[in-house]
């Protein structure tokens, strides 16, 4: 009997093995079974005519198989035409690979993926699409490359909550990749990991215990706590392995649940599953480096872990995980990696790993990979105990071995842990230093900048001129970001272990022909102010080189920096060059009209030139010539200086010499001297540095006289040229020179008038810049010394108008402030009339209904007066609220030249209402005869 059996269509997509189309013919009969489904609507089946008869050939049934078997293909045919071939097959994710690497522009490639997630977007749309799996992993693949995904994220949630576990899996998968705990639709896949954390079949289990360790946020942590915390006491070891790593991430997110799983990991050491050991380790590093207490409480299994790692690397006791002849390494690093956390800072377990560190640093394979990484997770597990010295240059040692390794990567992790554990053992990796010199000409730039890196570490006076000459043989070859920097490390490394100003100055010369315009501002500072500190014959020696520097005007357009600083030393110091001035002065014209040069390029030449004009003679009308040229350039910086420049050159010719004299010494700034060389200089050397004066710096003249006219109308000359301010900071009080000034805790105004001060407080005479004014603290020589800070006695006022008789001035009334100066004349009998002073009280009153925030009072006087301001009684005024503060003000000249009497620039700032005020005004309607 022959039949033909059809059955139902499954929802998978056709291809390979994709129909479940089964036909069955038997010669013996005809028997046909069809679905009601199957056939197309409103068609009468093809095989109503045909009986159906039995195996029994004697029955006479008469059939025609031709026409039979005809029939079925016809049925067949119009069901697939019906029910799949309407609906076109999307294409598979390996076509879609091939397109996407078949693309030659980004235009291209954008083209594809945006067809794709549109045909996939339209999908998801339907309910009964049987493409989803593959939709799905397509548009993984998409988000793998880096375009938007966001839009499957709910039919993640789809396919995960299905039955099926091929829709499952790929859904887990989406989840994992396309959600996050920043998503709201994160929360939403919870219960369906809860149910799937129960199932039967540990397939699913194992699928939601490795999503649930990729995406857990605090609040799944919590919820499924109890769930993991019952399978890794489960005896299946695939689900044991999984929900440790599960516990791994919830530890980490929520660290107090690591009290749930500290006594399990005791036990699970002791498990010989590998995948369990890995795990557990894993999870006591993560518990151990979170909480100090876990470390403690772990301490204990240190022999354990000693005893696995020798039998690791001795018996190899596990051969089915042998990886190119050592034994397990991952377990190996695992191990390594919690021994370098519970060993570190303590000896005394330190010493327990010290013999198996050192076996296993000796006696594995470097040949192979595998043996490499365990050797660098041991050089770090040695350099992060406390281990012996030997311990440590074998480490050293081991690293070296990486920098001369074939392998690219492998030298970079040399050169990379080097840089980390360098302080260890300086002298260990010094041994080393040749092959890391050589490693600057590697082809690598990473591996060259980990070189340059180590290498300026390893700087110190013995051979700072051979590692200094190898930088800048690399410091030719290197890209202009790394010239950039390794020019400013040069520069500050010689700064601290110079063997002597000449190899100094000739390095930073080198510096700035070698980098060009790829150097940074601190470079240009550095060498002019080495050379302003340069004894003469250097100073001549380094002008000459300079001037060799810049006579080719050739490639000069990428060779600023050292064009700068080459006409700022000829202009300072270009009486000691040994060149022509007007070969010099042909050749600034040339600078100065080359269209490749910058503006800041010719500010510093155009300085230059009015310089030389007062150095070298004879060549005054040229320059003078030049200048005035310029008066009518473009840029109006220029412009202006010429026009300041060609003033001095007419009608002031008498201030030229004096104003062009040259720059005094420049002192390092604080910045270059402690941070900087911070990276050089131990902390020793440093205050050292600090402590170290210089004597001639003491000597040098004030530049006080040149900022006269910051304060906008200064005062005019009295008869001794005397038209400088004496400015005194607010925040430093002039000591006493046998007592200090307090105020005594009587101190108020009382009926018989405010009573004085200790009075026996001669004024120390001072010289304080007008920078303090502005704020810039910037005192004179010859300041006097500054007593700690006191606390000022807040004056009472007595009710009673008896102390109206002290003299007093209203200095301001304006904007709800009131400012009064009340007058104290304190004249020491006992002290020369030369030395005359007196005490003013200053007032100030908050007259508005808002706090006055911040207040600063600041007064400035003329040369011939000494003024000390005394701390205020506070900086915040309320509504209706005073602050008081005293200036004590003494005469420094004798009454014979005296001069005129005592004028003040008064300057006060303060907040209100988040809004800064400030006002200055000027006090000269002091009394007829006082300090007189």
């Amino acid at each position: 009997m022959a039949s033909v059996c059809l059955g139902p269509f499954s929802d998978e997509p056709p291809g390979r093995n994709s129909c479940s189309l089964r036909a069955h013919v038997h010669r013996s009969g005809l028997e046909v079974s069809l679905a009601k489904n199957v056939l197309p609507t409103g068609r009468s089946s093809p095989f109503a005519g045909v009986r159906q008869t039995n195996s029994n050939p004697s029955s006479g049934a008469v059939y025609s198989p031709g026409l039979t078997i005809n029939n079925i293909k016809q049925v067949i045919n119009e069901t697939i035409e019906t029910n799949i071939l309407r609906k076109p097959a999307p294409t598979r994710l390996r076509e879609l690979i091939r397109q996407i690497r078949a693309c030659r522009t980004a235009a291209e490639e954008r083209a594809v993926v945006n067809t794709e997630c549109a045909y996939i977007r339209s999908t998801f749309r339907e309910t009964d699409c049987i493409w989803k799996c593959r939709n799905m992993a397509k548009l993984l693949y998409i988000h793998m490359l880096g375009y938007p995904a966001h839009f499957g994220q709910v039919e993640c949630l789809k396919l995960a909550a299905s039955s099926k576990y091929t829709d499952k899996r790929i859904g887990y998968l989406g989840a994992m990749l396309l959600l996050d705990e920043r998503t709201d639709v994160h929360v939403l896949l919870t219960n369906c990991l809860k149910n799937d954390l129960n199932s039967s079949t540990q397939f699913v289990v194992g699928t939601a215990l490795c999503t649930l360790a990729a995406i857990a946020s605090p609040e799944m942590a919590r919820d499924l706590c109890n769930d993991v915390e019952r399978l890794i006491v489960s005896t299946n070891a695939f689900l044991r392995k999984k929900a440790i790593l599960c516990a791994f991430r919830f530890v980490r997110r929520v660290p107090e649940l690591m009290e749930d799983y500290l006594p399990k990991c005791e036990v699970f050491l002791a498990d010989k599953n590998h995948g369990i050991l890995i795990a557990t380790i894993t999870l006591i590093t993560e518990m151990c480096e979170q909480s100090l207490p876990v470390l403690r409480y772990f301490k204990s299994i240190i022999p354990t872990l000693v005893r696995m790692l020798k039998s690791l690397t001795v018996t190899g006791y596990s051969p089915e995980h042998l990886v190119s002849g050592v034994s397990d390494p991952f377990l190996q690093v695992k191990i390594l990696r919690l021994l370098r956390v519970l060993g570190h800072g303590d000896s005394t377990q330190s010493e327990i790993m010290n013999d198996v560190l050192a076996q296993v640093a000796t006696s594995t394979e470097t040949s192979k990979n595998a043996g490499n990484a365990i050797l660098y997770e041991t050089v770090l597990t040695i350099m992060n105990v406390e281990s012996e010295n030997s311990l440590r240059v074998l480490a050293v040692n081991i690293l070296g071995r990486f920098l001369l390794n074939n392998d690219k990567n492998i030298r970079f992790i040399g050169l990379l842990t080097l840089v980390k554990t360098v302080h260890k053992d300086m002298t260990a990796v010094q041994r080393h230093r040749i092959t890391i010199l050589e490693c600057l000409s590697d082809g690598d730039p990473s591996i060259q900048r980990c070189a340059m890196e180590l290498s300026f570490t390893l700087i110190n006076t013995q051979n700072i001129e051979m590692v200094v000459r190898e930088l800048l043989r690399y410091l030719e070859s290197t890209d202009a970001e790394m010239k950039a920097l390794c020019s400013s490390k040069i520069v500050l490394a010689a700064e601290t272990y110079s063997p002597s100003i000449r190899w100094h100055l000739d390095v930073l010369l080198k510096i700035l022909t070698i980098a060009g315009n790829n150097i940074r501002d601190d470079v240009i500072s550095s060498t002019i102010q080495l050379i302003s500190n340069s004894p003469q014959h250097e100073q001549r020696f380094i002008t000459d080189k300079m001037w060799e520097a810049i006579m080719n005007m050739n490639q000069l357009e990428n060779r600023q920096p050292l064009v700068q600083v080459a006409v700022w030393t000829i202009g300072e110091y270009g009486e000691s060059g040994g060149f022509d001035e007007f070969e010099l002065i042909e050749h600034y014209r040339q600078l100065l009209w080359a269209p490749q040069l910058s503006i800041t390029t010719k500010q510093y030449i155009l300085v230059s030139l009015a310089k030389i004009s007062v150095r070298i003679d004879g060549c005054t009308p040229e320059i003078q010539n030049i200048i005035n040229s310029f008066r009518v350039h473009m840029n109006i910086d220029l412009q202006q200086r010429a026009n300041e420049f060609s003033q001095l050159f007419t009608n002031y010719k008498h201030l030229r010499n004096s104003l062009l004299e040259k720059m005094p010494k420049l002192k390092l700034t604080e910045l270059t001297t402690s941070e900087y060389n911070a990276d050089f200089a131990s902390p020793e050397s440093t205050e050292v540095e600090e402590q170290q004066e210089d004597p001639e710096a003491e000597q040098e003249p004030s530049n006080q006289d040149i900022l006269l006219d910051l304060l906008g109308d200064c005062f005019s000359s009295d008869g001794n040229g005397n038209n400088a301010l004496a400015v005194v900071p607010v925040s430093q009080p002039a000591a006493a020179t046998t007592q200090p000034y307090y105020p005594t805790p009587t101190t108020s105004f009382n009926q018989a008038g405010l009573s004085s001060y200790n009075n026996n407080v001669p004024m120390a005479g001072t010289t304080d810049s007008i920078m303090d004014l502005l704020g810039l603290a910037a005192a004179a020589a010859g300041t006097a010394p500054t007593a700690p800070n006191q606390t000022h006695q807040t004056i009472a006022y007595a009710t009673s108008g008896t102390a109206a008789s002290i003299p007093s001035i209203d200095v301001y009334h304006k904007d709800d402030i009131f400012i009064r100066f009340f007058i104290h004349p304190t004249v020491d009998e006992q002290q020369p009339s030369s030395t005359a002073s007196a005490r003013i009280t200053v007032q100030t009153t908050n007259g508005s209904q808002a706090t006055i925030e911040k207040f600063l009072f600041q007064a400035a006087v003329p040369k011939s007066f000494v003024l000390t301001l005394r701390e205020p009684s506070s900086t915040v005024m309320p509504p209706g609220g005073t602050i008081m503060q005293d200036l004590l003000i003494a005469r420094q000249t004798s009454p014979s030249h005296a001069g005129p009497g005592l004028r003040m620039k008064v300057r006060f700032s303060y907040e209100v209402e988040n809004y800064s005020m400030m006002e200055q005004i000027d006090v000269n309607d002091f009394p007829s005869g006082f300090l007189r």
